[in-house]
């Protein structure tokens, strides 16, 4: 992926959301395009304009942290979006290349845990790209049956915006869409030279327009706990609470769980969908 258009996107966007009155700035006119001008954002971050316009045309040459940061600062962003700052904008000490779609795996342990998991609680392994390469049988229950998916099917965004039944399944979809991009949005600030991820995107940008147009706000978010509202075919409504654990092999390896109330008609659900089995249809 280009890494200079990335960078430039990303701080437009980013430009475009924060009002002048905002950040004690006073709106010039009301012809003007929403949000602050590069011209803002520079002052704001005590750099001269031509230096902070060639940061965000990519031509900054390996800006310094503090500098970043003060741009960070700038644009109110949070701390996913200012680590993605970063990846986009240092070009020193880059990550390897990112191994082909299918050439992840987990240890033993990690399998033998999700294992563990399986009697109340489904789990699974995404990797950079959001493959699913773990899982355990509750979570093929739950999801979808993955062994009997393609392995470049296996991918939780493909899923939520290819498979028609995903809008049945999350019951908040646009809001789980919004944040599965979100995610991957992160991952290709990280790895810029994975193939397999680039090709991604471009098979979602060409076949999904809600892919598109969630795609263009450049949003970034890390992996981390929330609810989910499911609709299952076979055991009707759920609430699951879910939680992700980055794994220590800095491979990028994510491990998810999905938990209910105990007591709850969602703990029920589950332990129903832990004799039933996995369904003989795709969940999503």
């Amino acid at each position: 992926m280009d890494r200079r258009e990335e960078l430039s996107d990303f701080l437009r966007t980013r430009r475009a959301r924060v009002q002048p009155e905002s950040v004690g700035l006073r709106r010039q006119s009301r012809g003007r395009a929403p949000g602050l001008r590069r011209e803002d954002v520079a002052q704001l971050a005590g750099v001269s304009v031509d230096y902070y316009t060639r940061i965000e045309q990519g031509r900054g040459r390996n800006p310094s942290p503090e500098i970043l940061a003060a741009i960070g600062r700038a644009l109110n962003l949070d701390e996913d979006e200012q680590r993605h700052l970063e990846a986009l904008a240092l070009t020193e000490a880059r990550p390897a290349r990112a191994p082909q779609r299918g050439g992840e795996r987990v240890r033993p342990g990690v399998q033998r845990l999700l294992d563990a998991f399986s009697a109340t609680t489904p789990a699974f392994v995404l990797g950079r790209r959001m493959d699913v390469i773990a899982w355990n049988p509750l979570a093929a229950a739950l999801i979808a049956d993955f062994g009997a998916l393609p392995a470049a099917r296996r991918n939780m965004v493909w899923l939520a915006f290819m498979d028609p039944a995903a809008r049945e399944f999350y019951r908040d979809w646009e809001e789980v869409a919004r944040e599965s991009i979100a995610h991957l949005r992160l991952a290709c600030g990280r790895y810029p030279d994975d193939a397999a991820l680039a090709a991604l995107v471009g098979e979602l940008s060409v076949k999904s327009e809600d892919f598109r147009r969630l795609w263009s706000k450049h949003d970034v978010k890390e992996k981390g706990f929330g609810r989910k509202r499911l609709y299952h075919r076979s055991v009707g409504e759920l609430e699951l609470d879910y939680e992700a654990f980055a794994l220590s092999d800095g491979g990028g390896k994510t491990l998810v769980t999905y938990t209910a109330e105990a007591g709850s008609s969602s703990e029920q659900a589950l332990q129903l969908l832990g004799v039933v089995g996995v369904p003989d249809v795709v969940a999503i």
